[in-house]
C-alpha cells in the first residue's frame, strides 16, 4: 500500500517594484539553482502572510506591504528524492524599502523585467506569475 505523502505549508512571495520581480537564486534543494520567489516553510503558529514577510526579510532583508494571495502550487516532492509534497501559496506584495541582500538560503537576489527572466532558469511557475503581476512583456 502506498504510504501518504506529508504535505506541508509553505510560502513564497512575488515583490513587485515597478516594472521588475525580485527573483532569488536558490541555494538549496528544492530547485537548486533556479531562480524562484523567495519564501520557506511556515513556522507553528504564523499566518500564511505573516510567513511570507518573514522568508522576505530572512532571505532578502527587504519589506513589503500589501500582501495578497495569488496562487496555491502543489509541489510534488518525489521528484526530487523528498519524502514531502509543498503546498506552496504565493503571495504578491510591493515592493517598501531596502536593498536586496541574499542571506538564508539565497544565493543571488535582485529584481529583474520579464524580458530579462525569458533568458532564466525559472523555477515552476515563476514566469506565469511574473506576468500575471506585470502584464504581458512589452515586444515579447
Amino acid at each position: 500500500m502506498e504510504q501518504r505523502r506529508i504535505i506541508i505549508p509553505a510560502v513564497s512571495v512575488a515583490v513587485v517594484r515597478g516594472k521588475t520581480v525580485l527573483l532569488v537564486k536558490r541555494a538549496r534543494a528544492p530547485s537548486q539553482g533556479l531562480y524562484a520567489y523567495p519564501g520557506g516553510k511556515v513556522e507553528p503558529g504564523e499566518t500564511l502572510a505573516q510567513a511570507a514577510a518573514r522568508e522576505l526579510q530572512e532571505e532578502t532583508g527587504l519589506e513589503a506591504t500589501g500582501y495578497r494571495p495569488l496562487r496555491d502550487i502543489h509541489i510534488d516532492g518525489s521528484a526530487e528524492n523528498h519524502a514531502v509534497d509543498y503546498l506552496l501559496s504565493v503571495f504578491g506584495a510591493a515592493y517598501a524599502g531596502g536593498e536586496p541582500v541574499a542571506s538564508d538560503d539565497a544565493e543571488t537576489a535582485a529584481f529583474y523585467t520579464l524580458a530579462e527572466m525569458a533568458e532564466m532558469p525559472l523555477a515552476g511557475d515563476v514566469f506565469s506569475v511574473a506576468e500575471e503581476l506585470l502584464g504581458p512583456a512589452a515586444g515579447a
